[in-house]
């Protein structure tokens, strides 16, 4: 079978190619409608600004190789089943489902990869399910407390999901930082009690001795800093940001030592450790779908552009001009 599928090829540079596939027997293969991107991930793909030794993801099936140009990339595919292989039944045929898939047009993959679109949410909202599965376990991850306070360093999609998800819990406070005024009131209507510029990073911690859980899911190295500037005695910093081949230098000789603040990776491939004995991946993404029923992600979308135009989109959030949230990318 022929298909249409975007491929990364160089720094700022990417485009369509046509590539076949052929289905196995217990395939199915889903023509794709809508895909969305993840612009924190994706763009340090499209700057080159990732190790191109480190594998793709070892836990996608659909992304191979490795890191280096060229690539397919992308994780976000929502689409319908249009034909499946002699060893599965056909009343799968015509069933909506989520794939974690690059950007093409179709594509076959096993059955039980795919997670069906519930009836009650829409293929655009379905789409935004890995940036919530993700906001699920920053905050699995960041075990919060009844009564703390909490800040979030980040606004965009998984930033803002992430506060939608915590807005639900007993805290004392929860306050987002992004440079971004309209991020800002994003991140209010997604359940923040305050949103401030990292210039006024004093408003944080005002008549507090330090927050006791702290998100650096900006992306830039350097706000590390500012996270850690913030945190109180005791106090954890869960960091889901991935930097690639970015790098900042971390002051580590003020309060850190002295605070016991502890520092810690979340990454939404796999489960905490201290997590498996109760949770699994499935059970995270059940979560990760109600989590979606309640949170208003449909107004995160920005942007929705012909999966023609996909090289498009990329330039649009590599320059931010029109500061853009989410992008969705639409095949006809």
């Amino acid at each position: 079978m022929n298909r249409r599928s975007l491929y990364f090829t160089a720094p700022h540079e990417t485009e369509l190619r046509t590539t076949t596939f052929d289905p196995a027997a217990d395939e199915v293969v889903v023509e794709t409608r809508i895909s969305a991107i993840n612009c924190g991930t994706e763009l340090l793909v499209y700057r080159g600004e990732v190790p191109t030794e480190l594998p793709a993801d070892k836990t996608i099936d659909a992304l191979d190789g490795d890191l280096s140009f060229p690539l397919r990339y992308g994780y976000a595919a929502v689409g319908e089943i249009v034909s499946t292989g002699r060893a599965v039944t056909d009343d799968r045929i015509g069933q909506h489902v989520f794939a974690f898939n690059p950007h093409e047009s179709r594509f076959a993959t096993q059955p039980d990869t795919l997670v069906s679109v519930p009836d009650d949410l829409t293929g655009e909202t379905m789409a935004i399910l890995p940036a919530v599965e993700t906001a699920t376990s920053l905050v699995l991850d960041g075990r919060p407390r009844v009564g703390e306070r909490v800040v979030v360093f980040g606004a965009g999609v998984v930033g803002l999901c992430t506060i939608g998800v915590l807005s639900a819990f007993p805290l004392e406070r929860l306050v987002a930082v992004d440079p971004l005024s309209d991020r800002r009131e994003h991140a209010q209507k997604m359940g923040a009690d305050e949103a401030i510029a990292p210039n006024d990073l004093s408003a944080v911690t005002r008549n507090e001795d330090g927050m006791d859980l702290v998100y650096e899911l900006s992306g830039r190295p350097a706000v590390l800093d500012d996270a850690i500037s913030v945190a109180g005695y005791d106090s954890r910093v869960v960091v889901g940001s991935w930097y690639g081949i970015k790098q900042a230098p971390i002051d580590l000789g003020t309060n850190f030592h002295r605070d016991r603040i502890t520092i810690e990776s979340s990454q939404v491939s796999t489960l905490s450790p201290e997590l498996r004995g109760r949770w699994s991946k499935s059970r995270r993404v059940d979560t990760a779908l109600d989590q979606l029923r309640t949170l208003p992600v449909a107004s995160l979308i920005t942007h929705r552009i012909p999966f023609t135009d996909a090289p498009s989109a990329y330039r649009l959030l590599d320059e931010g001009s029109e500061s853009p949230l989410q992008v969705l990318l639409t095949y006809p």
